[in-house]
């Protein structure tokens, strides 16, 4: 039986075999799942199937780990910036478990599909911060964010906001560009495979034709460029989800859920119990949930992976 929990790359013991077979663990996760643990700040999803004798597989969350810009652990708020070449190569680097990293995929006004998790990105410009939504902008404003690759040109300063309102410089101590998806294949390492987050916002209502014209953009780049490597689609978006599934069969699709932690006016984002609904219904192969979803209801362990057949991993702390 197959055995999901979570770590820090770094925590996980230096005795494991240098190269996992990641193609297997792949097929792993599309058949079979069990108990969960959580994620010390969100630095890395993992699972492992040492019951069986197989390696523990580590999932970088956005590389080396989100940048929480508040914490007191220098670590998280940035050894290497979030969703960047550098945080993928490094986190593939940092320990042979870490079998695939983790990002999130927008789509340009432009149609080109990009890596970079929040909803707007803000800059500074005459000490006045200003904010646009990462859609709305082409490829090439996009790219003029933050450090360039070309030597001596200057990007925009990058600021974050919060959850709490608060707008901060996103300093981190090693830099890196924001890249697109089709530079993620071709500039990160090929032993690991990816977890490709399909990221909606949720201030949206998307019509069926607008997401299909999004999937179809990160679709095309996925087929073009994926090569053997190992791909899992993922997504908070309900409907985003199932239709991915129903856009392609080669790659694994998992629905990513808080599983009633947070509260949201769509009920399929509101239970452990509505995502599995949603899963059978729309063929999906598994659950990503935040890990307190779990702990607050352990028989839902079973009723997943038992009476579903479903997948299951966790992401998120305990608090």
């Amino acid at each position: 039986m197959a055995k999901l929990k979570a770590a820090r790359a770094t925590d996980v013991p230096s005795a494991l075999p240098p190269e996992p077979d990641i193609a297997a663990d792949l097929d792993g996760l599309a058949a079979a799942a069990s108990s969960c643990s959580c994620i010390r700040a969100g630095a890395a999803e993992a699972t492992t199937t040492a019951a069986e004798g197989r390696p523990l597989v580590v999932i970088g969350h956005r590389g080396k780990g989100m940048n929480t810009l508040v914490s007191p652990d220098p670590r998280l708020r940035g050894d290497v910036r979030e969703n960047t070449l550098r945080a993928f190569n490094d986190a593939a680097a940092s320990h042979p478990a870490v079998a695939y990293v983790e990002f999130d995929v927008q789509v340009t006004k432009d149609g080109c599909p990009v890596i970079f998790h929040d909803n707007f990105i803000y800059t500074q410009q005459d000490g006045e911060i200003s904010g646009k939504r990462v859609t709305d902008l082409d490829l090439d404003e996009f790219l003029s964010y933050g450090p360039q690759r070309e030597q001596g040109k200057a990007g925009k300063p990058l600021f974050r906001k919060l959850k709490d309102g608060r707008i901060l410089k996103w300093d981190v101590r090693s830099e890196d560009a924001l890249c697109t998806l089709r530079e993620v294949f071709h500039g990160v390492h090929r032993r690991v495979g990816f977890n490709v987050e399909l990221k909606f916002d949720d201030d949206l209502v998307y019509t069926e034709d607008s997401l299909t014209c999004i999937l179809q953009a990160v679709l095309k780049v996925v087929l073009e460029h994926a090569g053997d490597r190992p791909i899992i689609f993922s997504s908070f978006q309900p409907d985003a989800a199932q239709l991915i599934r129903k856009l392609q069969d080669k790659y694994p699709v998992f629905f990513l859920t808080n599983g009633g932690t947070q509260v949201y006016a769509d009920q399929r984002r509101n239970s452990l119990e509505e995502a599995v609904k949603l899963c059978v219904a729309g063929g999906l192969q598994g659950i990503v949930s935040e890990v307190r979803a779990i702990l607050r209801q352990p028989s839902a362990v079973a009723e997943i992976k038992d009476a579903n057949k479903l997948s299951l991993m966790t992401y998120g702390q305990l608090k």
